[in-house]
């Protein structure tokens, strides 16, 4: 806090921690600063060596350009408001929802059978991933050809069931007791190989616990570190534990040059923009079921070469359809995030559960791309509970009690 004498002049500074409990940190808009990190991160490769070609101009060009249409999602629901007095009454009723009031808004009422429910599906994600560990003959962490190998239908169905029911089980009930079953899997997940199944896992909880909890500053930054550590850690080991490359880079090194690498596959991409012609789209929703790797079409478009590479966020839609596909794609994106995010603020419990699981997602697809059919399933439950929320409110909001607060808001307009 800044003080001022009468007289204009600036006497000091200080700073007040309830200025930073009231930044919410997870608004959808933390993403653009995620992408300007991401691009951070890479400069040091890119401009202070010469590990990688500096990327072209053109690249900055499509990253701004999607950008602006990702803020133009965000800001749709505003503008439709405006427009439409129908929508802005159903944005009115969840702004005056208090969550104690949503009885008769929740998927479940008997919440000691939900419970139960929530923990087995959380058992089954942990039981299925050490099946798919017995089945692998060994620990993907440590082998390269396991980790090639460790995708499997089990460790989908084990991956989707565990974070979807860990989030939601924490969002919940509020007992240290399922914080055991958090530390069993982000295990289980991590040594996998992967370093998006554990970071997805711990920044999804961090987000639901962020907006269900009243979670202090210092383990705030706690968990910021934890993820920190593990995107080093598990990325540094997996890539040393791959018998057929050898790396002469630190792991800080590592990072950057992995985020300058993805930066220099935008870049070609853009000028083959629509070249795949809606294929990526198309082997992102059924690829893994007919063992075809999209990100390996984008390394053979791109690179001409059978490996599988990362392209940004951006990159897959615009291989696809071009600047088009690139809008299109990140408007959506921002649509989706910003209206799950009204309702969550609200509604909290299973609302919160899925924008924590889709936004940390999302922070993933910054540098691998929304190649992934397991992410477009959750952007689909999104959907769906946006619509369920929406389809309730429109039933009830005639016959409620904020029905009036609706009216006197829209009349002091």
């Amino acid at each position: 806090m800044i003080k001022i004498k009468e007289n204009g002049e600036m006497v000091g500074m200080k700073i007040n921690v309830r200025d930073f409990k009231n930044i919410d940190l997870f608004h959808p808009y933390i993403l653009i600063m995620a992408f300007v990190a991401f691009i951070a991160i890479s400069l040091p490769i890119l401009y202070f060596s010469n590990e990688l070609p500096r990327p072209s101009f053109q690249v900055y060009y499509f990253i701004i350009m999607g950008i602006v249409f990702f803020v133009f999602g965000v800001l749709f629901p505003k503008i439709i408001g405006m427009i439409s007095k129908r929508f802005k009454n159903k944005m009115i009723y969840i702004s005056n929802i208090k969550s104690r009031r949503l009885g008769h808004l929740a998927i479940f009422s008997r919440y000691s059978l939900l419970e139960i429910l929530l923990v087995s599906i959380v058992l089954i994600g942990i039981i299925l991933q050490i099946i798919n560990f017995i089945m692998l003959g060994g620990i993907p962490l440590l082998s390269g050809v396991l980790k090639a190998h460790a995708a499997t239908k089990i460790w989908l169905f084990s991956f989707i069931a565990f974070i979807i029911g860990i989030n939601i089980l924490l969002a919940k009930y509020n007992r240290k007791s399922h914080y055991i079953f958090l530390l069993i899997g982000l295990g289980l997940f991590a040594l996998t190989g992967y370093r998006t199944t554990p970071i997805a896992i711990l920044l999804s909880v961090f987000i639901t616990l962020y907006y269900t909890r009243n979670i202090k500053i210092k383990y705030q930054l706690f968990f910021i570190a934890v993820i920190a550590i593990l995107l080093l850690i598990i990325g540094f080991i997996a890539v040393q534990s791959i018998e057929w490359q050898q790396w002469r880079l630190n792991a800080l090194e590592l990072l950057s040059y992995r985020a300058g690498f993805t930066l220099n596959i935008l870049d070609r991409a853009t000028y083959l923009a629509g070249s795949t012609n809606g294929s990526l789209f198309y082997y992102t929703l059924t690829g893994f079921f007919k063992s075809v790797d999209p990100r390996v079409l984008v390394g053979e478009v791109v690179l001409n070469e059978h490996h599988s590479i990362t392209s940004t966020i951006l990159g897959p839609a615009i291989l696809d359809f071009g600047g088009i596909g690139l809008a299109v794609q990140m408007f959506l994106i921002g649509l989706i995030l910003k209206l799950l995010y009204f309702i969550q603020k609200h509604v909290k419990g299973i609302a919160t559960a899925f924008y924590g699981i889709i936004l940390a997602q999302t922070f993933i697809w910054i540098e691998t791309g929304p190649t992934d059919l397991v992410v477009w399933l959750f952007y689909f439950l999104g959907i769906i509970t946006i619509v369920y929320y929406f389809v309730i409110i429109d039933n009830n909001a005639n016959h409620s009690k904020f029905k009036d607060k609706i009216d006197n808001s829209m009349d002091g307009e």
